[in-house]
C-alpha cells in the first residue's frame, strides 16, 4: 500500500464535517478547484513542516522550532478568506500561516537555516516569517506581544477608512498576559476591525489550558463588551464558515470579536520540549486517527467527488519534492556576512543620502 493509499485508508475513519458547515454560504461558493487548491495547501504546510523536522534533527536549523503539524486547517481556513485589505500577524508557531498566506518555500526553509536568500534574511529564524507583500506581519517571539500589533493594523484600517479587517493569531497560554487584556480593552473601546483569533491546541509549554486558564477563553470577550464564538479547528469548513461570519461583521461593521478555534498539535510546543512528559502518545493517537485536519478534509473531497485517490498521490507527493527542493535551496544558499548586522536596523543606515539625524548608529 502506498502512503497516499494508507492516507485514503485513514481518512475513512474520521468525521466528514457537518451539512451545515459544508453549505455555508463561505464553503458553497467554493468550486472544485478552489477545493483542492485548500487541501494542496494544507499538506504542503505538512509536509514542509516535516521536512523541517529533519533539518532541526540533523542539527543544519539552530534555535527553536515551533511545528505546526496537526493544526493545519486553522491557517488555511482563516487566511483563505482574506481579502485586499485583510492583515494577518501571529505568534511563534508562524510557518502555517506564511504558507497559507502564500509565501514561497525556499525563502521560508532558508530563514530557517540562517541563510541570506530567506525571507527575512536570515536574522529572523523560525519565529520572525514576514511578508508585508502579502498583509502579512509576522512572526513574533514575545507570548501576547502580537496582540497589540494587531490591533495597530485594525486602527490602521479604520483610520484609512477601508473595508478590511486584522486577524491576530494567538495560542491558548498567551491569554492571560496583560498586554492581550489591554488590546481587547481598545479595540472594543475604539471598535476595531480585529479578530482575535485563540489557536486553542490543548497546551502551552509544558502545561494544559485546563490548568493554566479559567473559564472559556473566547467567553472572556463578553467583558468587553466584544462578540465572541467557538469554532471546532479540525474541520476546514467549520473554520471557513465560523470565521467567515465574524470577519464580515469587522469589515462591514468595524465590529471586533474573540474566536476561540480548538485545535491540537502533534509535536512539543518546540522540537525541545519533551511532550511525553505531560500528555500521553494514546491522546495524540486518538486526535490523529479521528480528527486529523487533512484526513478530514480529504475525506470530505473524496465522498464529494472532488478529489481521486490518484490525486490524492499526485499532490502528497508534488508537496513532498517541493518541501524538499526548499531543503536543497537552504542549503546551498550563502550565509549572510559580517555587514549585513547592520543592514535592515535602521532606516537612515541603509538609506544614508536621506539621513537627517546626527551622531552614530551603531556601536562597536
Amino acid at each position: 500500500m502506498t502512503k497516499a493509499s494508507a492516507a485514503a485508508a485513514d481518512s475513512k475513519r474520521v468525521n466528514a464535517p457537518r451539512s451545515a458547515a459544508a453549505a455555508a454560504p463561505a464553503n458553497a461558493a467554493l468550486t472544485p478547484d478552489a477545493k483542492i487548491a485548500l487541501f494542496r495547501t494544507m499538506l504542503r504546510i505538512r509536509r514542509f513542516e516535516e521536512r523541517s523536522l529533519r533539518a532541526y534533527l540533523a542539527k543544519q536549523i539552530g534555535g527553536f522550532l515551533h511545528l505546526y503539524i496537526g493544526q493545519e486547517a486553522v491557517a488555511v481556513g482563516c487566511c483563505s478568506l482574506m481579502g485586499k485589505n485583510d492583515h494577518v500577524i501571529t505568534a511563534y508557531r508562524d510557518h502555517g500561516h506564511a504558507i497559507a498566506v502564500g509565501m514561497e518555500l525556499n525563502p521560508l526553509m532558508a530563514e530557517l537555516y540562517g541563510k541570506s536568500t530567506g525571507c527575512s534574511k536570515g536574522k529572523g529564524g523560525s519565529m520572525h516569517y514576514f511578508a508585508p507583500d502579502k498583509n502579512y506581519w509576522g512572526g513574533h517571539g514575545i507570548v501576547g506581544g502580537q496582540i497589540p500589533l494587531g490591533v495597530g493594523l485594525a486602527y490602521g484600517i479604520k483610520y484609512k477608512g477601508l473595508k478590511g479587517a486584522a486577524m491576530a493569531f494567538m495560542g491558548d497560554g498567551a491569554v492571560n498576559q496583560g498586554a492581550v487584556h489591554e488590546a481587547y480593552n481598545l479595540a472594543a473601546l475604539w471598535s476595531l476591525p480585529v479578530i482575535f483569533v485563540i489557536e486553542n491546541n490543548g497546551y502551552s509549554m509544558g502545561t494544559s489550558q485546563a490548568r493554566s486558564s479559567a473559564g472559556e477563553l473566547a467567553k472572556r470577550a463578553e467583558g468587553y463588551g466584544m462578540n465572541w464564538g467557538v469554532i471546532e479547528g479540525h474541520d476546514l469548513y467549520e473554520v471557513r464558515a465560523g470565521m467567515d461570519k465574524f470577519l464580515r461583521a469587522a469589515r462591514e461593521e468595524s465590529k471586533p470579536a474573540v474566536v476561540e478555534i480548538r485545535t491540537y498539535r502533534y509535536r512539543g510546543h518546540s522540537v525541545a520540549d519533551p511532550d511525553t512528559t505531560y500528555r500521553s502518545k494514546t491522546e495524540i493517537d486518538e486526535y490523529r486517527r479521528t480528527k486529523d485536519p487533512i484526513q478530514v478534509f480529504q475525506a470530505t473531497l473524496l465522498a464529494e467527488g472532488v478529489l481521486t485517490d490518484a490525486l490524492v498521490e499526485q499532490i502528497d507527493n508534488e508537496a513532498r519534492v517541493e518541501a524538499e527542493t526548499a531543503a536543497n535551496f537552504a542549503e546551498a544558499s550563502p550565509y549572510p556576512t559580517p555587514e549585513d548586522i547592520q543592514s535592515d536596523v535602521y532606516w537612515e543606515a541603509d538609506n544614508p543620502s536621506q539621513r537627517k539625524s546626527h551622531g552614530r548608529l551603531f556601536f562597536d
